[in-house]
């Protein structure tokens, strides 16, 4: 279905929800619509309306909405569903889909929708399982399609059309041994087509060393391997280079989505996979945290102004200018962090060039600095007629500059050395850090000029 069709097929939904036309919704939800394009409308739906059109869904339909939802939407509806409920639900989904919504479950419901399964599914999903959710192991799906190198061309054509489908992504057979299954290469459909009926397959397969994934890689190396190689799909691998698993294109994507939605909830310290609609007191609960930890950084900076209030009282313009010597501050410290957190996503930047950066961001805010408190100083003195301020207020702009860019530098690299999110922590620390240094420096700078 096009953009414009699923837009279309969404308008009619709404207008059937609205006249509460149930027969019409029923058939858009399975007929009309594709799995992602009801997951996509769930989640824009609040929740009581969501619950009706979840109970729409027929249950064949379900385990391929489902997969589609984000995490709280996912929690909040199979923790209505019993085990021998889910386990239907799901009998349609790839393994590496399984083990997500089997990770959200409670111990005792795992395990009871793993009993049930049968032997083959079980091993396959517990495959998964063992591996962390943000690896290759965890990623991967183990529905492969392997053959020995030791046959022809023409007896693999023929066992791949013993095969009713190939999974969906298959652009290569992976090449095993018969004994251990250790990975020996791979080969792409596109050359078994094209080779001589009686080459072997090991004489056309692909033996690069570098094609398979190691089981433990992080997720973003992974993905960022299928960028600079163009994969569609690639194989997963023990230490022992046996073959596991296999990651495909689609994986990837849904790792780059879910990082970019990271990125951006994590500056205002929430879950990317927070529903738009939760209910009120989840959403405050969760928010609460972030708030609680905001306002310890303001009694801090409180605490610094506080220390000058005798100068303030004596020179009032100081409160009125001392919110843009902050800001300055705040402003080039997270064009910085924000580049630094960038370049570390995109792995861009190490140990070996961070130094040439931070001296870049350096020299780039003292510039800045230096033009930036002209003006401010100029405005500030034709404003309240007093030269002292002027000069009071430039050198506090360009020491809280380059405070910022300082902070925006380092602070990434500290907090991931640390073990800790930088787009999480990264933004608070660094508002703390320059406004503590700008007040600290407009209000002492004041003081030492004004006795």
């Amino acid at each position: 279905m096009s953009t414009d069709s699923a837009h279309i097929a969404l308008d009619t939904l709404s207008e059937a929800l609205q006249s509460e036309n149930l027969k019409q919704i029923r058939y858009m939800l399975n007929k009309g619509m594709r799995p992602v394009e009801v997951a996509h409308l769930l989640e824009k739906t609040p929740p009581r309306e969501r619950r009706i059109l979840w109970n729409l869904i027929s249950s064949e339909n379900e385990g391929d909405v489902l997969q589609h939802l984000g995490e709280d939407i996912q929690a909040e509806i199979i923790s209505e569903m019993d085990a021998a409920s889910l386990l239907a639900l799901t009998e349609s989904l790839d393994t590496d889909d399984l083990a997500d919504i089997l990770q959200q479950l409670p111990d005792t419901i795992m395990q009871e929708m793993l009993q049930n399964m049968d032997l083959q599914n079980r091993e396959r999903v517990e495959a998964v399982l063992s591996y962390p959710e943000d690896t290759a192991g965890g990623l991967m799906n183990t529905d492969t399609v392997t053959m020995r190198p030791d046959i022809t061309v023409e007896t693999a054509l023929r066992y791949l059309r013993r095969h009713r489908e190939l999974p969906d992504n298959t652009d290569s057979i992976f090449v095993v041994s018969r004994r251990k299954n250790t990975l020996i290469g791979v080969l792409p459909i596109t050359r078994l087509l094209i080779s001589d009926p009686q080459m072997l397959v090991r004489e056309i397969m692909r033996t690069e060393q570098d094609h398979a994934i190691p089981a433990e890689m992080p997720e973003l190396d992974v993905a960022r391997i299928f960028e600079q190689r163009d994969l569609i799909s690639a194989p997963v691998v023990n230490e022992e280079r046996q073959l596991l698993g296999r990651i495909t294109i689609d994986d990837i994507v849904d790792v780059i989505r879910e990082d970019a939605d990271h990125s951006l909830m994590s500056m205002a310290g929430l879950d990317e996979d927070e529903d738009t609609f939760a209910p009120v007191m989840r959403t405050s609960r969760r928010r609460a945290v972030w708030l609680g930890i905001n306002l310890l950084t303001a009694f801090l900076a409180s605490a610094v102004i506080g220390l000058f209030e005798a100068t303030i009282d004596r020179v009032v313009a100081l409160a009125v200018l001392m919110p843009i010597v902050a800001s300055m501050g705040g402003i080039a410290g997270s064009q910085t962090l924000t580049l630094v957190i960038r370049g570390q996503a995109l792995g861009h930047i190490e140990r070996h060039n961070i130094g040439w950066l931070f001296n870049r961001e350096m020299v780039v805010s003292l510039i800045n600095g230096i033009i930036w408190a002209a003006v401010v100083a100029a405005v500030s003195m034709l404003w309240f007629q007093d030269t002292t301020i002027g000069i009071v207020i430039a050198l506090a702009i360009v020491i809280n500059l380059l405070a910022g860019a300082m902070a925006g530098s380092l602070l990434p690299m500290f907090l991931k050395q640390a073990g800790i999110d930088p787009a999480l922590a990264g933004g608070v620390l660094l508002t703390t850090i320059t406004d503590v240094v700008g007040f600290f420096a407009f209000l002492g700078l004041a003081t030492f000029f004004y006795g």
